[in-house]
């Protein structure tokens, strides 16, 4: 069967504490999130709250560990802040994360749940497999909302595809534009990582509960999944 999705070597070589989980979600529908979704999201947000306290975000465990990992290949961690860090920067500074669609705020709560990046890849936009890797400097980016093709820092990490289109720069900072999960997306490939010593066990939970959320919000949903790791470091699956 095809590689839809893996760590390269020299990342696992770097980062052996890398766990992720991995779902294709196949035969999806999108849109406004129903308000029953909007219910739960919103409770979630109150509880995370309750559960932050004080606490600032750089104490988070996973959150810390994303922290170190963006700095041992070069990036400011404050300048550049993972995904489930800025979600929860939002939240704590805001009280609120805006509502996106049905399946970005479905990621969205899975991933304040678990202080955890969590990506929906739309994969009209990946040819190939997707690997997680260094980048060598020329492959292409295009931020959200723009048309600008830019370029990724030579040994920043990179979700690419074969033709070196990069769906997600700096690991899990943000996404391309090509990436997003859009009103008419059927197909997806979602990840939710993490570095901490915890990171298998609530990648695992993480992963359960969004396959769960899914066949709960989009009845009729195919989905496959696997748990990635530096022994287990390839998704395999077909796309038929």
């Amino acid at each position: 069967m095809p590689i839809l999705f893996c760590y390269d070597s020299a990342v696992l070589d770097r980062f052996p504490t890398i766990h992720g989980g991995v779902i294709l979600a196949c035969r999806l529908h999108n849109g406004p999130t129903p308000p029953a979704l909007a219910a739960a999201f919103l409770a979630e947000q109150r509880a995370t709250l309750a559960r932050l306290g004080e606490t600032p975000l750089s104490e988070v465990p996973s959150l810390a560990a994303w922290r170190r990992a963006f700095s041992a290949f070069g990036v400011k961690p404050t300048q550049y802040r993972s995904a489930a860090e800025a979600l929860l920067r939002r939240l704590t500074k805001h009280g609120d994360i805006p509502s996106v669609n049905l399946l970005v705020d479905l990621g969205n709560l899975v991933s304040i749940r678990y202080a955890l990046p969590v990506a929906i890849f739309d994969l009209r936009a990946i040819t190939g497999t997707l690997s997680v890797r260094f980048a060598r400097g020329d492959e292409r980016f295009t931020d959200l909302g723009t048309d600008e093709v830019v370029h990724p820092d030579p040994g920043e990490v990179i979700f690419a595809d074969e033709t070196g289109l990069v769906s997600a720069r700096r690991w899990c900072w943000r996404q391309s534009d090509q990436s997003a999960a859009r009103a008419d997306t059927t197909e997806a490939l979602i990840t939710v990582e993490g570095h901490h010593a915890s990171a298998e066990e609530d990648v695992r939970a993480a992963l359960a509960d969004l396959q769960a959320l899914i066949s709960h919000y989009v009845p009729g949903a195919l989905l496959r999944s696997d748990l990635l790791s530096p022994a287990n470091p390839a998704f395999n699956v077909s796309t038929d």
